[in-house]
């Protein structure tokens, strides 16, 4: 090891030791210091009472890096790589910052992926995140203590050869109680903790001709990162009595049945960072919303996003030839762990959602919109909300899983 890379090294240590003598790590104000202090541009929005708190980064395309229900010195959701991001190195393939929701486009596999190089074989070795979506700013178009607004122009070439002229405006709002309340369609007691937030994600046609079918399409894709444990269950309804397929589990391998159980209308997936596993839902069994419970943390967690009425064209993210490329699904979750090589990438969970596929004229626009919750508290509060937004107990979520262990 030479000395310069020995002296960054020690700086890195003496860096974290001085975060956390201000703020524990796992808490909001340590990650704030900690994307600060390694030159990123963060916006904050900040609630009434100071406690509901979203930090949002410029550098990182508008990113939701994570919030709290609590104050700076209150649990961070959202999970960071504190290890990448201290050390300022960059990969040219991909930079696992973390983060509750990113910004991304897809397709990720297929003829139209935009993270394969034409004639490209689609293994990981060939696998690159554009710039665009991964290092590069956002510029803001306006900021307030509620919402702050990001644009981009970006260019980008698919597995097929074709040319996107694309522009983003993303905004991210800040929920007060009542809006929160509004948007779950039930109450949110008192002596429950709360923060949430909404995205607005619009993808126009900047190029002078169409997206068709033919030429392959982008969509709006988002992808949040959580911090998996023991105690973790997510939990997607589904229409039980939708055509055809109601889930892809095969996208690692089959899912075994003791990650993944589907009882009553809810598929069940277990979450601690120790298999990598994933799921997705398809626009005919997908319902416009999805859960995540830490039992031994008291977290709550909901997203609500878009789901259009009628028919619609989802993107195929698999890797490799497709027989079909409009075969996608409308939401997706994630369980890491060690990949083929026995390297972990972080570990954590996402949960994602998307778009459908932006058909669109020279100038035509397509919106995706999605809303994350997190309430934290007591159990016997908690309860109610689960049972009116998405009709089953706490203690079913729980016993899953939890009880076979």
């Amino acid at each position: 090891m030479n000395i310069l890379r020995y002296a960054v090294l020690a700086g890195m240590c003496l860096f974290a030791a001085g975060c956390a003598k201000t703020y524990e790590m796992g808490t909001y104000g340590y990650d704030k210091a900690l994307l600060e202090d390694s030159g990123f541009e963060v916006q904050e929005l900040v609630g009434g009472n100071g406690a509901a708190r979203v930090l949002v980064s410029s550098s990182l395309q508008g990113r939701v890096m994570t919030s709290t229900a609590s104050g700076e010195k209150g649990g961070s959701f959202g999970w960071i790589n504190h290890k990448h991001i201290s050390s300022g190195e960059r990969s040219p393939q991909f930079n696992p910052f973390g983060g509750e929701e990113r910004f991304w486009i897809g397709p990720e596999g297929g003829p139209n992926s935009y993270y394969f190089k034409p004639g490209d074989e689609q293994v990981y070795e060939n696998w690159k995140v554009p710039a665009a979506i991964d290092t590069e700013s956002f510029d803001i178009k306006s900021a307030s203590a509620k919402a702050v607004v990001y644009t981009k122009e970006l260019s980008l070439c698919n597995a097929s050869g074709q040319h996107f002229g694309m522009g983003v405006e993303r905004t991210v709002e800040l929920l007060d109680v009542k809006e929160l309340e509004e948007l779950l369609g039930t109450e949110v007691p008192e002596g429950l903790e709360s923060v949430a937030y909404k995205t607005v994600n619009v993808l126009s046609n900047k190029g002078g001709d169409a997206w068709t079918k033919e030429t392959g399409v982008p969509s709006i894709w988002l992808l949040g990162c959580f911090s998996p444990t023991p105690t973790t269950t997510v939990f997607i309804p589904y229409r039980e009595d939708a055509p055809g397929r109601k889930i892809n589990d095969e996208y690692f391998g089959k899912i075994p049945a003791d990650w993944l159980v589907a009882d009553g209308g809810i598929f069940y997936f277990r979450i601690d960072g120790k298999m990598r596993t994933k799921l997705g839902l398809p626009k005919e069994s997908a319902k416009d919303l999805c859960g995540s419970y830490d039992s031994g943390k008291h977290v709550l967690t909901i997203l609500k996003y878009r789901l259009p009425d009628g028919p619609a064209d989802y993107v195929n993210g698999q890797w490799g030839p497709q027989e079909d490329c409009f075969n996608g699904d409308v939401i997706n979750s994630y369980n890491d762990g060690p990949t083929e090589t026995g390297v972990v990438m972080g570990p954590f969970y996402e949960v994602e959602t998307s778009s459908p596929g932006a058909v669109l004229k020279p100038g035509e626009s397509l919106t995706h919109e999605c809303a994350t919750v997190h309430i934290h508290g007591d159990p016997e509060l908690l309860g109610p909300i689960v049972e009116s937004v998405f009709g089953v107990s706490l203690e079913k979520i729980n016993s899953v899983f939890q009880s076979a262990e």
